[in-house]
């Protein structure tokens, strides 16, 4: 964080300040809420948890080199009090924002958030220092946290955005207006909480209504949803996408032998090749949202497509593809899921799987709503269109759902099997995987899959496992 002084930083806050013998004290390090991540000049913000009280490690933290807390009660160590924390800590990460020459860009969408985000962060740290969220930390208390770290240095803050309901992202950039805001896609992921795919629409919208007249609206030509979002803002609009009408666009769209994506990088100044390091035809329309913002904030397009060229994935378990020694390749996606990303997913792996056996391995797709049933459904008769040697779906109902779409589907739905947990899972394959298999792990982070994805790492660790 920028250098602020404990009575600045209560000012800023509203706070009072208790057991500080030197209000002038300066907090040099990082703000954070985890005691294990305290470095010396760091301010720990205690929250109350279902778990645990942050204000309980009080003396661990001032002992680790806090300079103080910022708290909601007295805890007999240096610290700021406030009524409410999570509001202070929302105040403090706009106060430092503001006082930052950085140029600010948000993201949200319904899929492709994280992987979008980290795709632009490479891209523009390729310019200028870059700072940007952690892993998918975007809601109302690690967007504020990932602000707070950026320094004096940094000149491009990423931040990307998410949201359960209406006004949420209007709240989070209120916190962090950005000068820049992007919005990927309007689909199901959480539509049983917001109600229908129009409520998405109107909440992931927030995005750009607040953006300044000299700023940017960078929206995906390929979602009429989105692409609606134009009349809802006075900055000026970029549109990316496949769209001939598109600003930022791709054309010659292709897989390699191996399920990465390849095309025809098109801006208005100029035109250069991708070949992304990426697995999935889905992260084309995310190379496009990158693009987008880099051309806005003056890259070439050639520089452009160098980087995402050279571009990682910077997330854990999201299409994360390993090659065991045997030739068995396990793609960790088991973050999260939707029925858009599942679908993306499942395509790459039949795209990655030509000439072998492929597993897909399959778990819930939470917060469906009403549209449960059908989305599970719809997904088991994909993987059988799409001729993926065998579906595993793990689970209870949903997973049920996910196999009977696939049998009803035709008779290689009878290659389809279901099974109770991620245990009876990873015994299955550890029976029936042979060399060269590819196998697909995929749920939303509830059903925790990712343990059948390292457990086959594991059985594979004799030798050298080497990640793509």
């Amino acid at each position: 964080m920028i250098a602020l002084s404990l009575a600045e930083i209560a000012a800023v806050v509203g706070g009072q300040t208790y057991d500080i013998p030197d209000p002038a004290v300066q907090v040099t390090g990082p703000v954070v809420r985890d005691s294990r991540e305290v470095e010396p000049g760091s301010l720990f913000v205690a929250f109350v948890g279902e778990r645990a009280d942050g204000h309980d490690f009080a003396e661990a933290v001032v002992g680790a080199g806090a300079v103080a807390l910022l708290a909601s009660r007295p805890v007999g160590v240096p610290a700021i009090v406030v009524d409410d924390v999570q509001a202070a800590l929302g105040a403090l990460a706009r106060h430092v924002v503001d006082r930052l020459g950085a140029t600010l860009v948000a993201l949200t969408g319904s899929a492709g958030k994280t992987s979008t985000k980290d795709l632009i962060a490479q891209v523009l740290r390729t310019k200028a220092p870059t700072v940007f969220t952690p892993g998918s930390l975007n809601n109302e208390i690690g967007l504020p946290l990932t602000a707070l770290s950026a320094t004096a240095e940094t000149r491009f803050l990423v931040l990307e955005m998410g949201a359960r309901g209406i006004g949420h992202i209007r709240y989070l950039t209120g916190l962090t207006p950005p000068k820049i805001g992007l919005v990927l896609n309007v689909g199901t992921a959480h539509i049983g909480e917001f109600g229908g795919r129009e409520q998405i629409a109107q909440a992931k919208g927030e995005m750009v209504e607040g953006l300044p007249e000299e700023g940017a609206a960078i929206l995906n030509a390929d979602d009429p949803l989105v692409r609606a979002m134009a009349s809802r803002t006075k900055a000026r609009v970029i549109l990316f996408g496949e769209s001939d009408e598109a600003d930022v666009r791709a054309e010659n769209v292709r897989l390699t032998e191996n399920g990465q994506p390849a095309f025809s990088l098109r801006t208005p100044s100029g035109c250069s090749d991708v070949t992304m390091r990426l697995y999935g035809e889905h992260h084309v329309s995310n190379a496009l949202a990158a693009a987008a913002v880099a051309h806005e904030l003056g890259m070439s397009a050639d520089e452009i497509a160098r980087a995402l060229s050279e571009a990682g994935s910077l997330s854990r378990w999201r299409m994360e593809v390993t090659e065991r020694p045997d030739g068995v390749t396990v793609v960790n996606d088991a973050y999260n899921a939707n029925p858009e990303s599942m679908r993306a997913a499942l395509r790459a792996l039949a795209s990655m799987g030509k000439g072998r056996r492929t597993w897909a391995v399959l778990g819930q797709m939470a917060e469906l709503g009403d549209e449960a049933l059908a989305e599970h459904d719809a997904v088991g008769r994909l993987a059988v269109r799409l001729n993926v040697g065998k579906l595993v779906a793990v689970g209870g109902r949903e997973a049920s759902w996910l196999q009977l779409g696939a049998y009803n589907e035709g008779s290689w739905g009878e290659e389809s099997v279901h099974v109770s947990d991620a245990q009876a899972a990873v015994d299955l394959l550890r029976s029936e995987l042979r060399p060269g298999d590819v196998v697909l792990v995929k749920a939303s982070r509830s059903v925790g899959l990712e343990r059948v994805a390292l457990a086959l790492l594991s059985d594979g660790a004799e030798g050298e496992v080497s990640a793509r």
